[in-house]
């Protein structure tokens, strides 16, 4: 037997004392074997059940940040798997004798459901395991940095295969706390001394570190090994799981990267995938994941009573309720056979007719679809803002290819960390940009696409006449990262339906019609203008620093298409009321003025009105998220 933790060390820990319990199980292989638990109690027996099922070389104190955090009407019960933590030492365990262990766990706590099973590093492979064999019970899980397969193409862990190494194993594993120790110390500064202590306290001597070593000598490297078989067929049936399944991956894990993840996302039926950036291979003690968890519960238990959650104006008419479905690009296939402006480039002095707008968009279609981008792929578009960015967004979206746009403000380190998160499949932009993205490794193992290459391999192509499917509105179109105004760069995914919803509340918000025309001093935003069926101006300024828009410059853009809208950044409409001398005369033809992503002080506003006499001034917010959330006017 082991003993439990003490009351003292347990209170040091976080962890009030009357949480840790034992419990007596009958075991599947015959005996009756002794678990410790960290079990605290809900509020509301009718809640489901959270049970946590930590990994190697772990224990349940792993989640003790979740059991504090947690909504306090759900039960949550952290089990120390047998031989770890302070459950009992018995004899060796596979990967089968494991999620047996867990099933004798259940039927002994006689836990009637619905259970949401929370689990990281092997516990994760264990919890599909159990899931697999218990649907009846097991309504949902949440799954941090674990696996149940090496993704195709790829090695297990280096760390793995070198701590099970021969001559490295039982040393690494056993014979020392390397392993032990070591595990916590990937998370660097992200845990303290007291939580690296405590992950450490069960396994002090050598026959306590036993299971650590057993665990690390379970991975099947081949299918040679006992332990293959058994994970191989839990693999095989997780795609005919009905329930919920939510990644929470800490990005920053040397072992179960963002490969495993992407593997994971393809073997489910409903999985989506939160990322955290700062996180590594403990991210379920390095940071709070209990918002995700409880997320996850209330939307699995408004689908389980057919709940239909509105995410915006759920108790209000809707006029356009019953509107169809109008693709991103049908205003440009609309205006396909017009030779009138569409889209103005200041900085490049360049100006494309609606015809040549729309040829350029099916000809770069046509050329991607043939280097073979497909519909769901991931395509990172580092092409500097101007008409070519416009042509290959909607490029993309024509094919169903998934955008991945960042905006270049946010800096080399900005924009790489974006790129890797998105884990694109090809790489689209000018030479320079291309080269940028394989020296620093934004995009391992992607495709590059060169912008001068689609141009030059695209042939005449009518948009109208693209022989590719239309995606549909539930279909992934884009993935936009925030712009780190306001915290980290954070990437927001948007399905066809959802931006089309987008603009469609955008036009009826703003009364926007096809005889207004708009400068955008923001590149992503000016996405919106041919979606919109409007002309798009960009104004001449660097896009990497906001404030280097001037007042004449913006008077120049607007000039240049008769624009009677403007959109810009707080920083940029500052910069534009700092530089503004003598005669603007552009800038007094604009009826509507709009400021997001970031706080627009009023002074700026009242200063742009003195600019703009006609002009209504608007702030929209949920910017990057669920623009517009809201919307706040100049009196």
């Amino acid at each position: 037997m082991t003993a439990a933790p003490s009351a003292a060390a347990l209170e040091q820990f976080g962890c009030p004392p009357f949480w840790s319990r034992t419990v007596d199980v009958p075991s599947h292989d015959g005996a009756v074997h002794r678990w410790h638990l960290l079990d605290r109690p809900g509020t509301d027996p009718a809640s489901p059940t959270v049970l946590c099922l930590h990994g190697n070389p772990t224990w349940s104190f792993v989640w003790s940040r979740l059991l504090r955090e947690l909504d306090p009407a759900l039960r949550v019960i952290a089990p120390d798997h047998l031989s770890m933590g302070w459950s009992e030492r018995v004899g060796p365990r596979r990967y089968a004798d494991r999620v047996a262990d867990v099933n004798d766990l259940l039927r002994a706590l006689d836990l009637q459901g619905p259970v949401w099973i929370v689990a990281q590093d092997w516990g994760g492979a264990i919890a599909m395991g159990v899931a697999v064999e218990h649907p009846e019970l097991v309504v949902g899980l949440v799954l941090s940095n674990t696996g149940i397969a090496v993704p195709e193409g790829r090695r297990a862990p280096w760390l793995i295969r070198l701590a099970a190494a021969n001559g490295v194993h039982r040393f690494a594993t056993r014979d020392t706390s390397l392993f032990v120790r070591g595990t916590a110390l990937l998370s660097g500064r992200r845990l303290n001394r007291i939580q690296r202590r405590a992950l450490a306290l069960p396994y002090r001597t050598r026959v306590s570190r036993q299971a650590v070593a057993e665990f690390v000598g379970d991975v099947p490297f081949d299918d040679r090994h006992p332990s293959a078989a058994a994970l191989a067929s839990v693999a095989s049936r997780l795609g005919s799981l009905d329930i919920p399944v939510r990644l929470v991956w800490g990005a920053r894990d040397p072992v179960f990267n963002d490969d495993f993840a992407e593997d994971l996302l393809g073997r489910f039926r409903d999985v989506a995938l939160h990322r955290l950036g700062g996180a590594g291979h403990l991210a379920v003690l390095e940071m709070s994941i209990a918002p995700y968890v409880e997320a996850a519960i209330t939307a699995g238990q408004a689908a389980d009573v057919g709940i239909r959650v509105e995410q915006a104006g759920g108790a209000t008419q809707r006029s356009d309720a019953a509107a169809p479905y109008r693709p991103l690009w049908s205003e440009v296939v609309a205006n396909a056979s017009l030779n009138t402006p569409a889209v103005s480039d200041a900085a490049a002095d360049e100006s494309v007719t609606w015809s040549a707008f729309a040829g350029r968009v099916a000809r770069f279609a046509t050329a991607m679809s043939a280097s073979g981008v497909r519909a769901g792929d991931r395509v990172a578009v580092l092409v500097p803002p101007g008409v070519d960015l416009l042509a290959t967004v909607y490029a993309c979206w024509r094919i169903g290819a998934v955008t991945v746009v960042a905006d270049r403000g946010l800096g080399l380190n900005g924009l790489g960390a974006a790129v890797r998160s998105a884990r694109v499949r090809h790489v689209v932009g000018p030479a320079k940009s291309i080269a940028a993205a394989r020296v620093l490794r934004w995009a391992p193992g992607a495709q590059m696409l060169s912008l001068r290459s689609l141009g030059a391999n695209g042939a005449s192509a009518d948009i109208a006449g693209l022989a590719l499917p239309e995606p549909q509105p539930a279909d992934p179109a884009a993935v936009v990262f925030t712009s780190g105004a306001t915290g980290p760069a954070k990437g927001v995914r948007y399905t066809h339906g959802q931006l089309c919803a987008q603009r469609d509340a955008l036009r009826r918000m703003y009364g926007i019609t096809p005889a207004d025309r708009f400068v955008a001093a923001f590149a992503p935003f000016a996405v919106f203008g041919p979606a919109l069926g409007m002309v798009t101006g960009l104004a001449d300024m660097d896009v990497t620093a906001p404030a280097t828009l001037t007042a004449s410059a913006l008077d120049e853009a607007c000039a240049r298409i008769g624009a009677t809208m403007v959109f810009a950044s707080p920083a940029a409409l500052a910069n534009v009321v700092r530089t503004a001398t003598g005669s603007l005369p552009a800038l007094g033809a604009i009826r509507l003025v709009m400021s997001a992503g970031a706080p627009v002080p009023i002074e700026t506003l009242r200063s742009m009105r003195g600019l703009c006499p006609g002009a209504a001034l608007h702030t929209p917010y949920g910017m990057t998220e669920v623009l517009p959330v809201a919307d706040v006017a100049l009196a």
